[in-house]
């Protein structure tokens, strides 16, 4: 049996990717809570790579944007691919089969296809300090700290 229940907030805003056989798809990386606090009395969070397809795909990325809670249904997906330099990558993500929108944030961005770098949001000081805030209470990886809102 491979299915997987996860509810977490989405890092940024999803990216909507038409591939070359006309097939609609997205990729987000879900930030989920961890039970239980660590020995500083903090809370952890799991960086999870997820996929969705089709329509799924298409409402994931015009109504979430980074900071939204969802909940994702699906399975468990490994694949690797070989880059430029010969070294073998292996990637472990969730195929997002049902994704139920909990708490929907605004993108940064209306166009749905623009790139990831392209996606920077402009903040006022007050939710800088609330992202300040957010950042003091979480151990994350080096590339999500840059205004990760986990609550």
């Amino acid at each position: 049996m491979n299915q997987v229940a996860l509810v977490g907030r989405i890092t940024k805003d999803p990216i909507l990717r038409r591939l070359s056989e006309g097939r609609m798809q997205t990729s987000f990386v879900l930030a989920v809570n961890r039970k239980f606090k660590n020995q500083h009395g903090e809370v952890e969070a799991d960086f999870i790579l997820c996929t969705a397809w089709g329509k799924t795909a298409e409402n994931t990325a015009k109504h979430c944007g980074k900071g939204s809670l969802i909940g994702v249904g699906g399975r468990i997906q490994s694949r690797t691919y070989e880059r430029e330099d010969r070294s073998r990558v292996f990637v472990t993500e969730v195929i997002g089969e049902e994704i139920r929108f909990l708490s929907t944030k605004r993108r940064s961005s209306e166009n749905l296809y623009d790139e990831p770098e392209s996606n920077v949001q402009q903040q006022s000081s007050e939710s800088n300090s609330e992202q300040e805030n957010v950042k003091s209470k979480f151990h994350l990886p080096q590339e999500e700290k840059d205004g990760l809102p986990i609550y």
